[in-house]
This record gives structure tokens, C-alpha cells and sequence, in this order.
């Protein structure tokens, strides 16, 4: 194989690669091997066809392609080891001599990892983010845990009021005519919750178990079901079941029951403490991430559109890997938000440059302060990984190529350089 590297304008590239003779010919019988199956010729059994005589009937060219998408992706990535560029996107990939008893030969057009002049990176300024903790906010903490803590009960002594969860009957009609989808049973329904149309809960309040309730309400303009857009409706409810939440009392027997202190003072103290080590966390955070945008905003680079493009669907690529996860394919996802695949790598392309630019920077200031990723760094990171897919330090050590060492140790790198940037970084308190 042969590489020759031409530099184009707006930092991309045409590789042109070549492959010998003999390789396109090897490729050319595993593309006849791979197809020889699905091949039927009068007076062969189907699969038994020989090479010459199905490229007698059709052209020595009827492999063709199958074997250049046999060769492409190899020769593309030994392509990759040998350049001394650093490619940044997808290549767009053009055939350019393809004949039998020749070379093959094709280009690839890359993107050039753009060069970024660095501006202002030590010392920007960035707002100081308070890190005190209020009584309120210790106080707004508990009661979260004392909603946790609550108990659903039963009560049957009362009517039903704001905040009581309810079970209920109810069916609907329009013009005295009950109306599709308009009737529940067993139906849970928390008053205040605004999970019914607007006025609906309201009107439940003082309502008694076993009676029956009328509710008069308009459909919004807007509501999914057409035919009830804007309609008035009268729903006939019934009230089966009232629970209410039975808050636990503050105090010392309560701490014992959610934490592994005696007392709520002690308790106390503790939500606090954590308190203040969260908010110390997430001003660290806001720091180094106001920081890195400062310098990013201060320095200059030219991004290839094709580089962009290629992040833009590695952030898709991402997203459905996520909701994968979750059970939902990503066609039902484009089926559920009506929309498609194109759509939403137009829609992420704000997101895909503001990450390109941070990571070019962030690349630039490793390099500029020499912050090295360290041979104890790497293998600490290998750890992390293989604790995050419950696997043997040495299995993914050994699944590691060189380019993928690069990368981890590149990613090491510029993750120092974040905190170089937010280390040096001249905070001033917000007006």
C-alpha cells in the first residue's frame, strides 16, 4: 500500500491510497466467494458457478464493487497509522482507478485537526460562586426527607381536601353524551397535582366517599384530542378511597430512623456538612467550566465543516447509545418526536462546535504547558475502566491498541489542562 498526501484549503486533506495488484486481486476472490452462493447459471448447481465463467457472462467488473468494500476499510485504517496528520472527521471516500490487472486506487477526504492560537488562558476572570450554606437550606433538606419518610393513610371521616391522594370513579360526557376515553375506574388521582384538566381537581375538594360529584369543565383550545378542543365537559365522579400523608415528627427518634445519628442536632450538623460539600463540589465545577470558556472565547481556529459533521453524529451516535440503555430504539425515538435522523444532527451542531472548540483549546494548553499525561496515570484510568465494565485490569490493557492508548492518554492530558486553566483562573465575586 502507498499514502500520498495532498493539503487542500480550510485545513482538509485528499489522501490517495493505493493497494497493489495482488491485494486487489485477493480481494477481488473473497468478493466472489462472499457472492458465489446467491450466483445461478444454466448447467451449474447454484453456488458451483466457477469464477471465469460468471465473469464471462458479466464482466471481469462484476466483483468490483464488493471487493473495493472489502479492501476500503483496511487499507483506510493502515492509511491512518502511516499518515503523520492528525484527521479529525469521517473520510468522504471517491474511487479513482479500479480495473482488473491494475492497482486499486482510491482518496479519502479528511479534515486536518486545525491549528488554535491560544489567547488570554492564565488568569481569566470568573465569577465566585458562594459556597455558604443557609439555615433554610438545611431546614428545605430535612423536610425533603421527611416527605420521603411520609406515610400514605387512609381516612374515611372527612371529605376530600387539597394534597389528598384519591382513588375515583368517573365518566365524562359532552352535550349529555358520554364521549371516548372519558371514563376511569380505580382511577389515582393526587388533588393539586394538576394532572387533570384545569379545574378539575379543584372542584373534588369537599367531595365524600361514596357520593357522587359533578365536575364542569372546558377543554383546552389546544388539547390532543381534537373533537374536545374547547368543548365543555361534565365529569360524574366518584369518590372511592382518601389517603393522606402522615408527615413523621422532628425529632431525635426521627434522625435515628434515617441517618446514624442519636440526635437531631447531630443530624443536623451532618446535612449541613454534606450540604456544604456539595455546593464546594459544583463551585469547582462552575469554575473550571467558566474558565475553560473564557480561554475558549479568547483563542482563534478555523474548523473544517467536515470535522463538525463528524462530531455532530458521534453526539447522535451518543444519545442513542443512551436511550438504548433505557429500552427505547432510536426509531422509535424518531417515531415519538416526529422527527428524523437528519433533523437531529442539524439540532446538536451548536453543541458539536462549542466541543470541538473546547476540546482545541484545552489540546493547545496541555501542549503549550507540557501537562503529560504520566505511565501511572494511564494505568489508574485502566482501572477505572475496568471497574466500569467489571473486567480484568490486564484484559483491558490488552485491548488496547497504540491509537487507543493515544487517545486515553490525550483525554488525561487535556483534563489536566482544564484544571490548569481553573487553578490559574482570578475569581471575582458576582455583582
Amino acid at each position: 500500500m502507498s499514502l500520498q498526501v495532498e493539503k487542500l484549503e480550510k485545513n482538509m486533506a485528499k489522501l490517495t491510497i493505493e493497494t497493489g495488484v495482488e491485494e486487489f486481486e485477493k480481494a477481488i476472490e473473497k468478493a466472489y466467494q462472499k457472492q458465489k452462493s446467491r450466483i445461478s447459471i444454466p448447467g451449474f448447481r447454484k453456488g458451483k458457478v466457477p469464477r471465469q465463467m460468471v465473469e464471462r457472462m458479466y464482466g471481469k467488473e462484476v466483483f468490483f464493487e464488493e471487493a473495493a468494500n472489502i479492501l476500503i476499510p483496511d487499507a483506510y485504517d493502515k492509511a491512518l497509522d502511516e499518515c503523520e496528520e492528525d484527521i479529525v472527521s469521517s473520510p468522504q471516500i471517491e474511487v479513482t482507478q479500479i480495473e482488473a490487472g491494475k492497482p486499486f486506487v482510491f482518496t479519502a477526504t479528511v479534515a486536518l485537526k486545525p491549528e488554535v492560537k491560544l489567547g488570554k488562558y492564565k488568569g481569566v476572570k470568573v465569577d465566585k460562586t458562594d459556597t455558604a450554606v443557609t439555615d433554610e437550606e438545611v431546614d428545605a433538606a430535612i423536610e425533603r426527607e421527611r416527605q420521603n419518610n411520609a406515610r400514605n393513610i387512609a381516612v374515611d371521616d372527612r371529605p376530600v381536601k387539597d394534597g389528598d391522594m384519591t382513588t375515583l370513579d368517573f365518566e365524562g360526557f359532552v352535550d349529555g353524551v358520554a364521549f371516548e376515553g372519558g371514563k376511569g375506574e380505580n382511577y389515582p388521582l393526587t388533588i393539586g397535582s394538576g394532572a387533570f384538566i384545569p379545574g378539575f381537581e379543584e372542584q373534588l375538594v369537599g367531595a365524600k366517599i361514596g357520593e357522587e360529584t359533578e365536575v364542569k369543565v372546558t377543554f383546552p383550545e389546544d388539547y390532543q384530542a381534537e373533537h374536545l378542543q374547547g368543548k365543555e365537559a361534565v365529569f360524574k365522579c366518584t369518590v372511592k378511597e382518601i389517603k393522606e400523608r402522615e408527615l413523621p415528627e422532628l425529632n431525635d427518634e426521627f434522625a435515628s430512623d434515617v441517618s446514624e445519628f442519636e440526635t437531631l442536632a447531630e443530624y443536623r450538623e451532618d446535612v449541613k456538612k454534606n450540604l456544604e460539600e456539595q455546593k464546594i463540589k459544583e463551585a469547582k465545577e462552575a469554575k473550571q467550566e467558566a474558565a475553560v470558556k473564557a480561554a475558549v472565547e479568547a483563542s482563534e481556529m478555523e474548523i473544517p465543516e467536515a470535522m463538525i459533521e463528524t462530531q455532530q453524529r458521534q453526539l447522535v451516535d451518543e444519545f442513542a447509545q443512551r436511550i438504548t440503555m433505557q429500552g427505547i430504539s432510536m426509531e422509535q425515538y424518531l417515531q415519538m418526536t416526529n422527527t428524523n435522523y437528519r433533523q437531529m444532527v442539524d439540532r446538536v451542531k451548536p453543541q458539536a462546535e462549542e466541543r470541538i472548540r473546547s476540546r482545541l483549546v484545552l489540546e493547545a494548553v496541555a501542549k503549550a504547558e507540557k501537562l503529560d499525561a504520566t505511565d501511572e496515570e494511564y494505568e489508574e484510568e485502566l482501572k477505572v475502566m475496568a471497574d466500569v465494565y467489571q473486567m480484568e485490569v490486564d484484559k483491558v490493557r490488552d485491548l488496547m491498541g497504540e491509537r487507543e492508548k493515544k487517545g486515553i492518554l490525550q483525554d488525561l492530558a487535556v483534563r489536566k489542562a482544564a484544571e490548569f486553566i481553573a487553578e490559574n483562573a482570578k475569581e471575582s465575586k458576582a455583582k
